[in-house]
């Protein structure tokens, strides 16, 4: 008897054990025991160098160590930003403050952007206890990801997501140094992110291509002395662009089950620039919002029919198609004659990919601006109830609503009125444009010079810091979770000869918060080049005096005060060529629409 339990209790030992080896065997098991070593040395780093600097070392010293943090960093972000998005957040959030608009509170920034600000381009001794503080407190964040990665299941499908995403963040806030503001080190800093995509595949086998790829990426990032000579389009070309589209394939060989969470981004799409990478979808405030092509028909009927208004106005008197849904005036006609409303009328292209609508960004929904609009007296000074009890007595709209509405049972009601003019908004996102066409490589459309327009806009410009690629408004790839706005100190008259703030006082108009005093949200810069005049108050007529504004620094450039101003007051220092070189990119971004 003894001897069966002790043969049984061996038999079961080598089970386990070969399901020990079986399991470490697996790549999603190397990949996490790959990041927590990799969280452990950041931990490492930012304890034993960085804090131990910032507590009694010099400023050379603290530059260094902080510099080498954000390589440590680097080396984790792609598992940070796809499991644990809000730590990896503070760990490297934007230096502003998070803003509640629904609580009217704010929150004070914290990370290594904010660490950044402290020591660079200098440290004044006075502010050490600060960021001391600063530095514990990312110490503890990145303890706290650690914890939550350490329980948390990898899958195959997430790490290849996770490993696209990261590919995307390289394009998007890597490469346009947005992630480094002051050092520009983005490029370079780019290295270890590309390091560490490379070293989780390589726990899927072999694959010769993807890995060839990527160690070309990373010898063509390693060798950029020069942040702004970096040509950003090349690098998304020849070798972003050819990874994800291989990750695609090889995901596929090795019959990975993809992602059936609904996501913004097409767990199918090649590239970040391509026709469907995008799902508009994601921004609908609730499955019964979302958009299908009948929606969306049904839509854009309403949207050029004054039955809606009840009067002689429609959407399209001031979003005109011909005009890329704007209407070339620098304030819309109000109703009344002789008046105009308070802003300018944005496009309505790509509004559908952002959470925020109007410049002062008081909708949050797509359905909630429709009311908001047919319910302005200036506007259409009409009532979405009323615009239901009229399309419920015309037999043909009714028709219309039951096929687009399954499940309405014989009254059309605000909400279907609502929704499917939201739905036709979120249907125009073409992305047929040439630098679209370009991006895809199907064809050379790009002349030298929007090329480097783009590279300029990218880089030195500072323009993509604001306005992302690829939609280029302020809703921030790869993640697409929130919709920017920025003080920038617009004039009232950028032709005058002494320069005055426009009184326009945007976002705090509603939020009364002071830190959104003069904040507009920031609009796409697709088909820009059909919709002058610009900014909220429609004041600069042309692109050249646009590029003027942002080459001085806004509002603090050209020292006016303007304490909240998120625009960094540094001149860029574009000459004439570049300038005109950004705004030929800029016309590239017009899309081919029937």
């Amino acid at each position: 008897m003894k001897k069966n339990v002790m043969a049984l209790v061996a038999f079961l030992a080598i089970v386990m054990f070969c399901c020990t080896q079986q399991v470490q065997q697996k790549p999603a098991p190397k990949a996490k025991a790959y990041l927590l070593a990799n969280l452990d040395t950041l931990q490492t780093t930012a304890t034993d160098r960085l804090l131990r600097q910032a507590i009694n070392g010099p400023v050379d010293s603290i530059q260094a160590a902080f510099l080498a943090t954000r390589l440590a960093y680097k080396k984790v972000e792609l598992f940070t930003e796809y499991y644990t998005p809000t730590a990896s957040k503070e760990m490297n959030g934007a230096p502003l403050p998070e803003i509640e608009t629904d609580e009217t509170t704010s929150f004070d920034p914290s990370g290594l952007q904010v660490i950044e600000e402290k020591i660079f381009p200098e440290f004044e001794e006075e502010n050490r206890d600060e960021l001391v503080r600063e530095v514990r407190k990312f110490i503890s964040v990145s303890g706290r990801a650690r914890t939550l990665l350490q329980h948390t299941t990898f899958s195959d499908a997430n790490i290849f997501a996770a490993c696209k995403q990261e590919i995307f963040r390289v394009i998007v806030l890597g490469i346009t140094n947005f992630d480094t503001p002051i050092t520009a080190t983005g490029v370079k800093e780019s290295v270890a992110a590309l390091r560490s995509v490379q070293a989780v595949l390589h726990f899927y086998g072999e694959n010769t291509k993807i890995q060839q790829l990527l160690q070309n990426a990373i010898a063509y990032t390693s060798h950029s002395n020069d942040p702004d000579s970096f040509d950003r389009m090349a690098f998304i070309l020849n070798f972003a662009n050819p990874i994800t589209s291989e990750l695609v394939r090889w995901e596929e060989e090795l019959e990975i089950e993809p992602l059936e969470t609904q996501s913004v981004l097409n767990t199918k799409a090649l590239t970040l620039f391509d026709e469907g990478a995008l799902n508009p979808n994601f921004f609908a405030g609730s499955s019964e919002a979302m958009a299908t092509p009948t929606k969306a028909a049904l839509g854009k009927a309403l949207f050029f029919d004054p039955v809606v208004a009840g009067g002689t106005r429609t959407c399209g008197s001031c979003h005109k198609p011909e005009l890329a849904f704007t209407d070339g005036l620098p304030k819309s006609i109000a109703i009344e004659e002789g008046k105009f409303v308070q802003r300018n009328a944005p496009t309505l292209f790509y509004a559908g990919l952002q959470h925020a609508q109007f410049y002062d960004m008081r909708a949050s929904t797509l359905e909630s601006q429709a009311v908001d609009v047919i319910h302005n007296k200036d506007e259409m000074h009409g009532s979405v109830e009323e615009a239901a009890q009229r399309l419920n007595q015309q037999p043909v709209y009714l028709q219309a609503f039951k096929e687009a509405f399954p499940e309405l049972d014989t009254q059309v009601q605000p909400k279907h009125v609502m929704i499917a003019l939201a739905s036709y908004v979120r249907s125009l996102t073409p992305f047929n444009s040439r630098f679209d066409k370009h991006m895809r490589g199907t064809e050379e459309l790009l002349t030298e010079e929007e090329i480097k327009g783009f590279n300029l806009f990218t880089g030195k410009a500072k323009c993509a810091t604001c306005h992302f690629i690829p939609v280029f408004n302020g809703t921030a790839a790869p993640a697409f979770n929130n919709t920017e706005a920025e003080v920038l100190g617009v004039l009232q008259d950028p032709r005058a000869t002494t320069p005055t703030l426009d009184i326009d006082e945007g976002r705090y108009t509603h939020s009364k918060m002071e830190e959104l005093r003069f904040a507009f949200k920031t609009p796409t810069l697709r088909n820009i080049a059909k919709t002058a005049p610009y900014m909220h108050n429609g004041a600069y007529e042309t692109l050249e005096e646009v590029m003027d504004f942002y080459n001085k620094g806004g509002a603090m450039g050209m020292g006016l005060h303007l304490e909240n101003q998120t625009l960094p007051p540094d001149p860029l220092n574009l000459t004439e060529e570049e300038t005109k070189a950004v705004i030929a990119f800029l016309n590239s971004l017009t899309d081919e629409v029937n």
